[in-house]
């Protein structure tokens, strides 16, 4: 379990770097299938979203959709705004922080009541939409890519949903659960590190 452990750690301190790069543009680019992609290629962005999934595979029943969708909704209107061009200060060290947090909620099973848990969420992603909305292109392009974007993070909260679920039915999955969490928060602050 130990050396799982400095696994993970290693391999995310190793790819922590590249959060820096998460939100670089989207050089005009617009579409359906641009957006569907662009989720996966920030490490902030997959794990704030694994992370809100796994917390919500903590609560169970309803808040298995309840968390997910608050983060998702909340993420839809903040892109909104970003759209509109409308400015907003401390995105990327929001961003990073919603990372550090989360993570840190994982890792100590920190669990407050489920309407808490959604406000956190949903809290934390107006960073993550703001910034993925500032910089979309305007129009009919800047919209598909913002459904195929909201498609791909509801693909990503539901892949954290399921992780979450499968990780409680094994053996030393809290403690896998714990560790995984810490490493989130780890490359957390990483992106913190290199924002500030």
């Amino acid at each position: 379990m130990k050396r799982a452990a400095v696994t993970t750690f290693a391999i995310f301190f190793i790819f922590a770097p590249a959060a820096a790069l998460a939100h670089p543009g989207h050089d005009g680019a617009g579409g359906l299938v641009n957006g569907f992609f662009h989720p996966v290629t920030g490490i902030d962005h997959v794990l704030a979203m694994i992370a809100v999934g796994v917390l919500a595979a903590q609560y169970g029943g309803r808040a298995l959709w309840l968390v997910p969708m608050s983060f998702l909704v909340a993420m839809a209107a903040a892109g909104a705004v970003g759209m509109a061009g409308i400015p907003v200060q401390i995105v990327e060290a929001g961003i990073g922080l919603s990372v550090v947090v989360l993570g840190l909620m994982i890792a100590f099973q920190i669990n407050p009541p489920t309407l808490v848990a959604m406000m956190v969420v949903g809290f934390f992603a107006l960073f993550h939409g703001y910034a993925h909305g500032s910089e979309m292109p305007n129009g009919p392009a800047g919209l598909s890519f913002a459904a195929g974007f909201l498609f791909s993070t509801a693909l990503l909260l539901s892949a954290g949903v399921g992780l979450g679920l499968l990780l409680q039915r094994r053996t030393l999955s809290r403690r896998m659960i714990q560790a995984s969490g810490g490493a989130i928060a780890l490359v957390g602050i990483a992106v913190l590190a290199s924002v500030l």
